[in-house]
């Protein structure tokens, strides 16, 4: 899936350039390509997306679905500063978020691993290798400092020259194996009730 339209400068308002929109519950992708810029908006819902291949610039996985990522390449084309993600849980009582597991980070620009579109934002990366682009503070609190003290941003078990924790924000996790378990399997969005292949 592709949006073929001009590239908008960065920044622009209202024209993030999606590719694909998910607002359906219990979806899978397997094997699927998404090329844009604001790539994949992962509304609502949970999802499960394998062996994908996700390309963009500015958080071009964005939404409030219940998402988990397993074995997908994330591939950044920011001319110069990007996120990944931009995930949208605005509550504590909400139980969304987004679980990268087993993936692959790399591109162009320098990219955070997300940034804080909802107050609550979620989002855990394991076993994930990041290439040198990843911005050694790893995550951005939206402009909103409140935003540090409420949000769960996680790593577990990452390789590559990206991943070094030592420079992180300091209200980022560097999760043990009893706190990541929760987001590292396909328990994370109810898996064994609706997967079957």
């Amino acid at each position: 899936m592709q949006n073929t339209t001009p590239v908008p400068p960065p920044g622009a308002i209202g024209k993030q350039a999606v590719a694909f929109t998910i607002s359906a519950d219990t979806t899978a992708f397997v094997g699927c390509k998404f090329l844009a810029q604001d790539t994949l908006y992962d509304h609502l819902g949970r999802h499960y997306y394998k062996d994908c291949y996700i390309e963009g610039s500015v958080d071009f996985i964005f939404g409030n679905g219940l998402s988990f990522f397993e074995g997908c390449h994330l591939h950044a084309i920011a001319q110069v500063t990007g996120a990944v993600t931009a995930q949208g849980r605005s509550s504590m009582l909400e139980d969304t978020g987004f679980g990268f597991v087993n993936c692959k980070v790399t591109g162009s620009g320098a990219l955070y691993l997300g940034r804080a579109w909802g107050p609550f934002s979620r989002v855990i990366f394991a076993y994930t290798y990041m290439d040198n682009i990843i911005i050694p503070k790893g995550w951005h609190n939206w402009g909103d400092p409140l935003r540090e003290m409420t949000v769960f941003y996680g790593q577990y078990k990452c390789s590559g020259p990206g991943a070094n924790f030592a420079g992180r924000a300091s209200w980022c996790r560097e999760l043990t194996e009893q706190e990541a378990k929760p987001f590292i399997s396909l328990n994370f969005i109810d898996g064994s009730e609706w997967i079957n292949f």
